[in-house]
C-alpha cells in the first residue's frame, strides 16, 4: 500500500482521514508545525519561515493538502485576512518548491479548496466547477489558493482539487455551533434565511479523499458537497425537527450579525447552491444525500 503524507492532518477532516486511511492499510504521516507526539509519524515544517523536513517527500507516494487558517476562527482584521491567505498560498508554494527539488515526485497531490470560490450570494443559481470565481474575499482567496496549485500540472503530477462545503460533524466544526441555540430552544434562521448551505457529512468528505486516491482517472476540480444543498432557514428548521426542539423565533437580523462579526458576517449571511453532479458522474457514491438522512444520526 502507498505512503500518504497529509499536510493539516490534525484538523477535523485530517484526523478522520488519517484514521480511515490507516484502517484501509495505508501508511500515513503528518506534515505539521507542532512538535507534539501524534498517533502518526510527524515531519515538521513551518511554511512562513520556509522550514521543511526533506525526508517527508522521501516518504510520500502521494500528498493530501488540508492546511490553512480556519476562516471562522477570528474576526477578519486586515492582519487576519493576510494570515488566511498566506497559510494556504505560502504553504503550497513551499511544498511545490520542495517537490521540484526532490528526486522523488509524488504520484498525486489532492488538495482541499472551498466552495467560497464561487462567492456568496442569495440567489438559487447552481454553481458548477467551470464557473468563474466570485469577487468577495473568500472567492479571491480560494482563486489564489487554487492558482498556486497549477504548477503541479507541469510536473506531471496528478492533481485533484476538492472544493469543500460546510463539513458536518456533531463533535467539531460548524454544526455544534448551529446546534447550540436550537438545543436551547431559540433556534432561528440567519438574516434572510435564503442563503444556501453547501454541506457535506464528515463521513462523505473523507471517503471522497479515499476515492480520489484510489481512482487515478480523477484529475480535475470537483465540488465536495452533498447532492441536496438547502437554504439556511430550511437547514435550521430541519435541525430543530430532528433535535425535537421548537422553531418559531424570528430570524437573527442581518444588521446584528454584521455588527457582531464585521466582514466575516458574509460567511453566514450569504451562501451558494453548489452542484455535486461532476463527482457523482465520476462514480462517487454519497452515504448522506439529504439532510434528513444525516440528521437522523444525531438522535
Amino acid at each position: 500500500m502507498k505512503n500518504i503524507l497529509i499536510a493539516g492532518g490534525t484538523g477535523l477532516i485530517g484526523t478522520a482521514l488519517c484514521g480511515l486511511l490507516t484502517k484501509k492499510g495505508y501508511s500515513v504521516a503528518v506534515l505539521s508545525r507542532s512538535k507534539k507526539n501524534l498517533e502518526y509519524p510527524v515531519f515538521q515544517w513551518d511554511p512562513l519561515k520556509g522550514d521543511f523536513d526533506d525526508k517527508a517527500l522521501d516518504f510520500a507516494d502521494g500528498i493530501i493538502f488540508l492546511s490553512g487558517e480556519n476562516v471562522g476562527a477570528k474576526r477578519w482584521t486586515n492582519r487576519q485576512k493576510q494570515i488566511i491567505v498566506e497559510s494556504r498560498v505560502q504553504s503550497i508554494e513551499l511544498l511545490i518548491e520542495k517537490i521540484k527539488q526532490s528526486n522523488k515526485k509524488p504520484e498525486f497531490f489532492i488538495s482541499a479548496s472551498a466552495t467560497g470560490y464561487y462567492g456568496g450570494t442569495l440567489t438559487d443559481r447552481i454553481s458548477l466547477e467551470n464557473d468563474v470565481p466570485g469577487h468577495d474575499f473568500l472567492a479571491k482567496t480560494t482563486f489564489n489558493w487554487e492558482s498556486s496549485l497549477l504548477t503541479l500540472k507541469s510536473l506531471d503530477i496528478r492533481l485533484v482539487t476538492l472544493r469543500t462545503g460546510v463539513v458536518l460533524s456533531p463533535d467539531e466544526g460548524a454544526l455544534p455551533k448551529m446546534m447550540l441555540p436550537v438545543k436551547l430552544g431559540v433556534g432561528s434562521a440567519l438574516g434572510s434565511g435564503k442563503q444556501y448551505i453547501p454541506w457535506i457529512a464528515l463521513a462523505d468528505i473523507v471517503q471522497m479523499y479515499l476515492y480520489a486516491i484510489e481512482n487515478p482517472e480523477l484529475n480535475s476540480v470537483y465540488n465536495a458537497v452533498a447532492p441536496n444543498p438547502v437554504p439556511n432557514k430550511q437547514f435550521m428548521r430541519l435541525l430543530a425537527k430532528y433535535l425535537d426542539r421548537p422553531f418559531f423565533f424570528p430570524p437573527v437580523p442581518s444588521f446584528l450579525l454584521k455588527l457582531l462579526l464585521g466582514e466575516m458576517s458574509e460567511m453566514v449571511l450569504k451562501g451558494n447552491r453548489v452542484s455535486s453532479e461532476k463527482i457523482q458522474k465520476a462514480g462517487f457514491k454519497f452515504q448522506y444525500k439529504t439532510l434528513e438522512e444525516y440528521f437522523k444520526t444525531l438522535k
